[in-house]
């Protein structure tokens, strides 16, 4: 399990007290919903708007312990993210998802081998018309998520890196 507790090599508390003002911490408004309570990786984004068209695109690519930050505009009307795409960015190396929205298949997602982070839940699934972008900056919870950065989520939260921390 890339990333899991059992190998954690960090807490986002620890990497505040060491990188103080150079990180980007995240408003505390999403819940865990992944196996893996911690998860790190290269930022890789999507936003869209109740359209997980582009999502399912971005998980079909080898993830290479990346995480996708998924900006649905903060959405709770529609899922953006459910068992099929966790098992589909399981088995192409995803370290984890962040979704400005909603998720479902909270059971399934709980069992999964990576990290989740979302508003909320919602059974209703999204409309597929392949509208959105990929691979640019997004702004929410009070940070800019830029490809290229570095996220690290565990149970305190989430920071934000320009460079890779370890």
């Amino acid at each position: 399990m890339p990333n899991s507790n059992s190998d954690r090599k960090f807490t986002t508390a620890d990497l505040y007290d060491e990188h103080g003002d150079d990180l980007q911490v995240v408003e505390p408004v999403f819940r865990d919903f992944g196996g893996c309570r911690a998860f790190h990786g290269e930022v890789r984004t999507v936003r869209c708007f109740e359209d997980n068209s582009l999502v399912r695109e971005a998980l079909e690519t080898n993830g290479q312990n990346s995480v996708l930050i998924v900006d649905g505009g903060s959405s709770r009307r529609c899922a953006l993210l459910g068992d099929q795409l966790a098992v589909l960015a399981e088995k192409n190396a995803w370290s984890g998802v962040i979704v400005n929205g909603c998720v479902r298949d909270s059971i399934a997602l709980a069992n999964a081998s990576i990290g989740v982070k979302a508003l909320a839940c919602n059974p209703r699934k999204s409309v597929k018309l392949g509208a959105g972008e990929r691979d640019i900056p997004v702004r929410f919870a009070d940070v800019t998520f830029t490809p290229s950065n570095y996220v690290y989520a565990d149970e305190d939260g989430i920071v934000i890196s320009s460079r890779a921390l370890f």
